[in-house]
């Protein structure tokens, strides 16, 4: 989510955009994820690049070579330094992890966790469905529902997840054609198994410490490898909405 809204405000031409991480982010979209940069300094999404800073005055130079900068900042130390116009909390955690209207002007979350008017300054629902994308000025998004979103039918049994606590290792690349009970990779020896026939749109890294019912993979049953290089309708959608956020604020 946090990549379709910065690369949606980047193609929109807000350039001086920055992007806050924890040390170890663990993405299963990672051909889609500017978070990536935490582990490989430099990332492309759809055209657009970008790069692992180590401070905030490396903000600068990175805009001036029309890249994103990515900074390993899980306590949002950045905010202080650079006072920015808008702050998104794209973190998606289903509640406030601490964000708060002195942050910025406009403080934007999205998803549930937040209400509109006390804690940020609009809320963006992320929930699919007929109100997905819809800016609230009061009030909070719709509780988490726990379920993954309906594609061709499927819920739950797109997501794979780790069957316990321990190293999750994968032979199998983004982008593999799978069928319905597949062994998609193992967590400590254990198989993880695919439910359904697909393409495996995501996974998170190999080698990474995982817990017990973890999301860790995801098998698009459309089966068309395209959609693991490109941002999803959803992230589209929201991103448009953040967009659509600033300029209600700013262009008036």
């Amino acid at each position: 989510m946090a990549t379709g809204v910065a690369w949606r405000l980047f193609q929109s031409n807000f350039k001086n955009i920055f992007m806050m991480e924890i040390e170890n982010p663990i993405a299963v979209r990672r051909q889609v994820s500017f978070c990536e940069v935490i582990h490989d300094e430099k990332v492309i999404v759809e055209g657009v690049e970008a790069k692992k800073v180590l401070r905030p005055d490396d903000f600068q130079t990175t805009w001036d070579s029309s890249c994103i900068p990515v900074i390993i900042d899980p306590d949002w130390k950045s905010i202080k330094a650079i006072q920015p116009h808008v702050v998104v909390d794209a973190i998606i955690a289903k509640k406030n992890l601490g964000t708060n209207l002195s942050e910025a002007p406009l403080v934007i979350g999205l998803g549930p966790g937040f209400e509109a008017g006390r804690d940020v300054h609009m809320v963006i629902e992320t929930n699919r469905g007929h109100n997905l994308g819809r800016i609230i000025l009061k009030g909070c998004a719709e509780p988490n529902t726990g379920a993954p979103g309906n594609i061709n039918g499927y819920t739950k049994e797109r997501v794979f997840r780790s069957p316990c606590s321990g190293i999750f290792k994968s032979s199998l690349n983004i982008g593999t054609l799978v069928k319905q009970n597949d062994v998609v990779g193992h967590v400590d020896g254990k198989p993880v198994v695919a439910q359904i026939d697909g393409v495996l749109r995501g996974h998170i890294r190999n080698n990474t410490m995982v817990t017990k019912q973890l999301k860790i993979g995801d098998i698009d049953p459309r089966g068309n490898r395209q959609h693991c290089t490109t941002i999803s309708e959803k992230a589209r959608a929201i991103g448009g909405s953040v967009l659509e956020a600033i300029l209600r604020k700013y262009n008036q």
